[in-house]
């Protein structure tokens, strides 16, 4: 029966260390930028999975301490915020950032980019309706962002909006005539 309630006093060992590991992740991603949470990009998802990692095998892990589990964090945290810092750098951050994909423009659907992106035509119809979206007719563009997220841009939009040309910019998926 012991593989099911453990050795209780290692019990009590695991739970410290698990609370130990949980203040020292939360005090690390408290003082690193708010967008470890906010938005994710590959090196947030990364810098998460690698902090479940840890945190919960520094918790359950007999033969690892609390200051190994602990550095590896601070480390983690670190090189994450370096690579936050060096995403303003145009050579990484293409290594590291999604390109924006225009997967609709002027009301037709670039089924291709879509599917580089990893969506369906269902998925696309979803945020639309959700938008509050009833026509493609009346979508200039939808971008999906380096972060994720879909913006819709109506037809009647300003057409020399600096912010969608911004987004446009470097985007892929963009029709020829358009560049």
């Amino acid at each position: 029966m012991s593989w099911i309630s453990g050795d209780w006093p290692e019990l009590g060992i695991v739970a410290g260390k698990g609370a130990l590991m949980y203040v020292t992740a939360l005090v690390g991603l408290r003082l690193g930028q708010r967008r470890t949470l906010a938005q994710w990009s590959i090196i947030d998802f990364v810098t998460a999975v690698g902090i479940g990692a840890i945190v919960g095998r520094t918790a359950v892990a007999g033969s690892q301490s609390f200051v190994t589990g602990a550095v590896a964090l601070v480390t983690l945290i670190v090189v994450h915020r370096l690579a936050s810092v060096a995403r303003f750098n145009a050579v990484f951050s293409t290594l590291v950032e999604h390109r924006v994909r225009v997967l609709v423009e002027h009301g037709r659907i670039n089924r291709g980019q879509l599917r580089r992106g990893g969506l369906t035509d269902d998925d696309l119809f979803a945020q639309l309706r959700q938008a509050g979206v009833h026509h493609l007719e009346d979508i200039r563009y939808v971008l999906y962002e380096a972060s994720g997220g879909l913006t819709i841009v109506r037809e009647d939009t300003d057409p020399d909006s600096e912010l969608v040309e911004a987004g446009l910019k470097g985007a892929v998926g963009l029709s020829a005539h358009r560049r």
